[in-house]
């Protein structure tokens, strides 16, 4: 019977601690613009990472957007309209992104080292855009490798 019991809270034990979801490690936190970019810029990232806290990526992704446009040079800005697009699924939009920003701060780690860039592979500047996609697609597969005789 003592075996049984001890069994039983075993099994109670395993199926409690499976149900306590553990504290996750914190997201992927939206940057800060470096100092020297202009007010507009400054505003449109502050409530850009708002409302990418709130899990609004939507209108996270339209504020990361005039940030970029307010401060094109920006790595920051870039970094977090690629982390908006990321939280909608917008792959190839976040890969861009990412891939300018790394591109725009060579040394910075937490840009380049970052987990939301990592799934991408190395950064590289020469991303197939869908206009070269669609133009690769139309081309005619040679077999064999040989054209006529």
């Amino acid at each position: 019977m003592k075996l049984i019991n001890v069994f039983i809270a075993a099994i109670v034990l395993v199926v409690l601690n499976g149900c306590v979801t553990p504290e996750r490690a914190p997201g992927r936190m939206p940057l800060k613009l470096l100092s020297g970019v202009s007010a507009a810029a400054l505003d449109h990232n502050e409530q850009g990472t708002r409302a990418y806290m709130a899990k609004r990526f939507e209108d996270a992704k339209g504020q990361f957007e005039s940030a970029v446009a307010a401060a094109p040079e920006s790595a920051e800005a870039h970094y977090n309209l690629g982390l908006a697009f990321f939280a909608l699924g917008q792959g190839q939009d976040a890969r861009e992104h990412f891939v300018q920003a790394a591109n725009l701060a060579p040394g910075n780690k937490v840009i380049w080292d970052s987990p939301a860039l990592r799934p991408y592979g190395s950064p590289e500047p020469n991303i197939v855009t869908e206009k070269k996609q669609k133009e690769f697609s139309t081309q005619k597969p040679a077999f064999g490798g040989v054209g006529p005789r």
